[in-house]
């Protein structure tokens, strides 16, 4: 078996384990996973975020080094690829929002295979765009839904979204029968199978598998574990939805208390969110952030129309080819080499 993803997935149900074990009726450390964990890892992911983001921001990039496959602005009859290689602020807009909206370059990465042992293919990735697009969609969806537990009285914008998570939602609600309560949220059950997708790829393909460390796992494992244990509290054990939003409004508006009727269930749950929050600045999640500020993305390709000169370098004395060609003319047209002035032609 796999060590990393071993290690990965022990550390995570040791960290649920620790939580529920912690929040047991006697155990008393209500307190530190209810109040002072969450507030901890809020602090450790604004302050790691913002430091992040800001070192990225001051890294000089005095060059375009974008990223590109298309057609550079050239000559009047060759077209241009606007969006690939744009020339304009416009079109470095266009190209950040299907970059960010649709992963569009995603969309188009492609995996070599040797087919017969000497043929070499190249395949579409679209079962990895799609579970990216399921995960990454799925998972905001879950976030924004859960402002109805930060926020009185709740936003238009999340009760819609609750509606539209729930499209499939069917109620019979009668004496004798009571059946969809509750509704089933699709994002959430979404969330877990992405998430699970992307850990059995990363296992199957060896080749993925071979670069993939336990930093790739742990994350996987985490919000794989925050989506089954928010389905169970959901759909199996049921919580006390009143006494969770007195704990979480408590947090928010920074009056924190502990209300009777949370369950322990409920304090791993919050503790895997934690700790995932304190997680992501320092791992590759980060690049919820760095998409914005990568160079490779927000720049322009106008490399054939802008002369882009480092800032920093020191200046030194240079040889031009004018200097060059009058030191050596009469040694170069000897050798045969070509010559722009001839001797004549410098008087």
């Amino acid at each position: 078996m796999n060590k990393n993803y071993m290690v990965s997935l022990i550390a995570v149900i040791v960290l649920f384990l620790i939580a529920y074990a912690g929040t047991q009726q006697g155990a008393g450390l209500q307190l530190v996973f209810g109040i002072i964990v969450p507030y901890l890892a809020v602090i450790l992911f604004v302050v790691g975020f913002a430091r992040r983001v800001m070192g990225w921001a001051r890294s000089a990039v005095p060059f375009r080094i974008t990223t590109t496959c298309g057609q550079q602005p050239s000559m009047p009859w060759i077209k241009q690829a606007k969006i690939d290689n744009p020339s304009s602020t416009f079109g470095v807009i266009v190209r950040m929002v299907l970059e960010i909206v649709c992963f569009r370059s995603l969309f188009r990465n492609t995996r070599m295979k040797l087919n017969g042992g000497t043929r070499l293919t190249y395949q579409l990735e679209l079962f990895l765009w799609i579970g990216a697009l399921a995960f990454h969609y799925a998972f905001f969806t879950v976030v924004v839904r859960h402002l109805r537990f930060f926020t009185e009285p709740v936003p238009f914008f999340v009760t819609l979204l609750e509606q539209v998570d729930g499209f499939m939602r069917i109620e019979v609600l009668y004496d004798a029968i009571q059946a969809g309560l509750p509704g089933v949220y699709m994002s959430g059950l979404v969330l877990f199978a992405a998430a699970l997708y992307l850990f059995v790829r990363r296992v199957v393909i060896p080749n993925v598998r071979y670069i993939s460390l336990a930093a790739d796992y742990f994350p996987l494992f985490l919000i794989m574990g925050i989506a089954l244990s928010g389905i169970f509290m959901r759909y199996v054990a049921k919580v006390d939805i009143v006494a969770i939003k007195a704990l979480t409004m408590g947090l928010v508006t920074f009056r924190p208390s502990i209300p009777e009727g949370v369950s322990a269930l409920f304090y791993a749950h919050m503790f895997l969110v934690s700790v995932l929050l304190a997680y992501f600045p320092f791992s590759k999640l980060m690049h919820l952030g760095g998409v914005f500020l990568s160079p490779t993305r927000n720049m322009t390709g106008n490399t054939r129309q802008v002369r882009h000169v480092n800032p920093w370098n020191h200046p030194v004395k240079v040889h031009t080819y004018e200097e060059y060609e009058d030191d050596f003319r009469e040694k170069m047209i000897e050798a045969g080499l070509p010559v722009v002035k001839m001797p004549e032609e410098q008087a």
